[in-house]
């Protein structure tokens, strides 16, 4: 006779199953090159973060693109280093000139690339890789910044990025990192700061460490000592010779 397992049993088991079928399914549909940023106040400057996921079971991730606004074009991109990693800023003619903060801009960066140096640098099937770039200013409170991206593998193939997310739709196949800027905050909270090239700079020689002034204060006073002592000294000698 066969004995079934208890009823609990076969429903843990059922429920169990059913949970790791659903992981399975969430991170199949999640695993696509997504970008998250720091900040997004309009007129302002963001950190963005690509999170950058190998699928392929049978190649590995050597190069990722990323295609730049060309509409709203940034005119300040720089690029965080990521060991194993060499990274391009393409810069070129934008299809139509466009009017930043009242300057008509012609030219703007229009894409990064990021190639592994070597082969231990690429991405395998269980591993992802960040990349980060500075950039701004970001445009007008409530426009969807589209990034699409373009992911090479070791055998040729490339996945591409690029399909737009339309608000009420469910997400495409391969959905186009994107992210919406909001209206301008009145703190800097979440708020990037302008590249260092913006900003003011102190000249080295105007700083004075806290430590350089009792220094040489205990020097002063130190050297006063000595030639105080020094005086003494010659003092007591002249004394004994005249005595002699």
């Amino acid at each position: 006779m066969t004995t079934r397992p208890p009823r609990s049993l076969r429903a843990a088991t059922i429920g169990a199953a059913t949970a790791a079928f659903l992981t399975v399914g969430l991170d199949a549909a999640s695993a696509h090159v997504s970008v998250t940023p720091e900040g997004t106040d309009e007129g302002g400057y963001t950190q963005l973060t690509f999170k950058v996921p190998s699928e392929s079971k049978t190649a590995t991730t050597t190069t990722v693109k990323v295609d730049l606004p060309t509409a709203t074009p940034f005119t300040s991109v720089r690029v965080k280093p990521v060991p194993g990693w060499t990274a391009h800023i393409a810069k070129g003619t934008l299809p139509q000139p466009v009017t930043v903060d009242g300057a008509t801009v012609t030219e703007a960066p229009l894409s990064v690339t990021w190639t592994a140096n070597d082969v231990q640098s690429q991405l395998t099937e269980d591993q992802y890789q960040t990349f980060s770039l500075s950039v701004g200013r970001l445009p007008k409170a409530g426009t969807a910044v589209l990034l699409p991206a373009a992911q090479t593998y070791s055998d040729g193939s490339v996945r591409n990025w690029d399909d737009p997310v339309v608000e009420g739709q469910g997400e495409p196949q391969d959905p186009a990192p994107v992210f919406t800027t909001t209206a301008a905050s009145t703190t800097q909270h979440g708020h990037a700061s302008a590249p260092a090239a913006e900003t003011a700079v102190v000249p080295a020689a105007s700083v004075t460490t806290g430590a350089s002034v009792p220094a040489l204060t205990w020097v002063a006073f130190a050297a006063g000592l000595f030639g105080l002592a020094a005086g003494v000294a010659a003092l007591l000698r002249a004394g004994r010779i005249r005595k002699g």
